[in-house]
């Protein structure tokens, strides 16, 4: 089966990027070397380089065990957390719906 190629927008890429510079950043200042970080996470290094370039083909889970082999698994639980966005538009459709007056049956008649 061919892999398809992710085709991702600049914005979304340079999240992507910094991201997995944050990843590597917390790694450094952890001063846990690639082998290590990659044992925990059960990845290999190649993997884990690529979770720190931003890389889009690597897996959510990938980036996720990375995070918990930082100490940082809290974090994943951050994404989407205040959806304000979200919220605003649920709010908008819980408006009560006007009622609708329902004619008497002898007003039809006549």
């Amino acid at each position: 089966m061919a892999k398809t190629k992710v085709i991702l927008s600049p914005m979304i890429t340079k999240t992507l990027q910094e991201v997995g510079e944050q990843i590597k950043l917390a790694r450094l200042r952890r001063k846990l070397s690639v082998q290590l970080v990659s044992e925990r996470a059960g990845i290999s290094r190649a993997t884990l380089w690529a979770v720190e370039k931003g890389e889009p083909t690597v897996s959510f889970g990938a980036y996720v065990a990375v995070l918990c082999a930082l100490g940082l698994k809290d974090d994943v639980k951050l994404l989407a957390k205040d959806d304000i966005l979200g919220r605003t538009y649920q709010d908008l459709g819980l408006l009560p719906k006007k009622r609708i007056m329902k004619k008497k049956e002898n007003e039809d008649e006549k």
